[in-house]
């Protein structure tokens, strides 16, 4: 059975990550879908909410799972006995920190490949931090985040009448 994993922060999780995660249903057996601790970055959900998140939008997909980690992916992948790392790339400026991820979980988890699948034209724009800052404007996130967390995700991330950020 193949196995992959398709880690990330998913803070919150968008249409886009959602795109990648059905691709790699296709091509896998099993995906688990990791959401992990990024020490660059701080999360406005917390990691149990980001989980709840991604399972309410894979719903629909019985191949794929979720699960959580703070530790290392190639410690985790090799655990779970994954043959593969799945990770979306938007454009040139995520391949370098992405490739240089690949290597070092090549490096720490050689029997492991990094899987990498090209976003969608539609998506190649989209973040989860290009969300947190049009919500922080109070503008519309609708086309953004799948349906099923929308109402979660707006009533986080958009601020109530007349507390609207400064630009």
């Amino acid at each position: 059975m193949k196995l992959a994993v398709c880690p990330g922060s998913f803070d919150p999780v968008t249409v886009g990550h959602l795109d990648i995660i059905r691709r790699a249903a296709e091509m896998f057996d099993e995906v688990v879908v990791l959401v992990m601790v990024n020490v660059n970055k701080h999360p406005v959900f917390t990691q149990d909410e980001r989980v709840h998140f991604i399972r309410r939008v894979t719903a629909d997909l019985p191949n794929v799972r979720v699960d959580s980690d703070s530790g290392l992916l190639a410690d985790y992948v090799r655990r779970c006995g994954a043959c593969a790392i799945v990770k979306g790339l938007r454009a040139v400026t995520d391949f370098e920190s992405e490739f240089q991820m690949a290597l070092i979980n090549q490096k720490l988890c050689p029997e492991v490949n990094t899987v990498f699948l090209n976003t969608k034209a539609e998506y190649m724009y989209l973040s989860s931090s290009v969300v947190r800052q049009i919500a922080g404007f109070r503008g519309d996130i609708s086309e953004f985040i799948p349906p099923e967390i929308l109402g979660d995700v707006v009533e986080r991330l958009i601020p109530p009448e007349g507390k609207e950020k400064k630009a």
